[in-house]
């Protein structure tokens, strides 16, 4: 009994060390995620444009946002003088091939506006390709799981 249960730590703790391992290139993926968000969270147009391909396409709420999109509902629109968000990813999978990266995500945003408290819930799923070796978000699609 008792080796059965030291093979079965073996492989859990084998397993963990497994999953957490991340390419440098992939760990950079994920990066640009969440540079992006920080990019939202400071209401920083300027970066975000960075870390988001021109043509970028984003689906949220059953609708289709481009670049200009996003800064207008995100940052133009967003006057909060006590704004503040936070947020705290926990990532599924990050894979790469050539020129392209995928990665999806649980997204949590703590939310301070107008003086209300509040967070939000996402699933994500990101499509990143590499423009003159920078990575850049090609394609977000969002589906909201909470919010409060």
């Amino acid at each position: 009994m008792k080796k059965i249960i030291s093979l079965l730590i073996v492989i859990v703790l084998f397993g963990q060390l497994h999953a957490q391992q991340l390419s440098k290139n992939q760990e950079a993926v994920q990066q640009i995620v969440v540079k992006m968000f920080d990019a939202l969270s400071n209401r920083d147009s300027t970066s975000l444009k960075l870390y988001c391909a021109q043509d970028i396409i984003l689906f949220e709420n059953g609708q289709v946002w481009n670049i200009d999109t996003l800064i207008t509902k995100a940052v133009l629109l967003n006057t909060a003088k006590d704004f503040k968000r936070t947020n705290s990813f926990d990532f599924i999978n990050t894979k790469i091939s050539g020129n392209t990266a995928w990665v999806s995500y649980n997204l949590r945003s703590d939310i301070t506006r107008n003086g209300n408290q509040g967070f939000a819930h996402w699933m994500e799923t990101v499509i990143l390709v590499k423009e003159k070796n920078q990575w850049k978000i090609n394609l977000l699609h969002s589906t909201l799981i909470k919010r409060n």
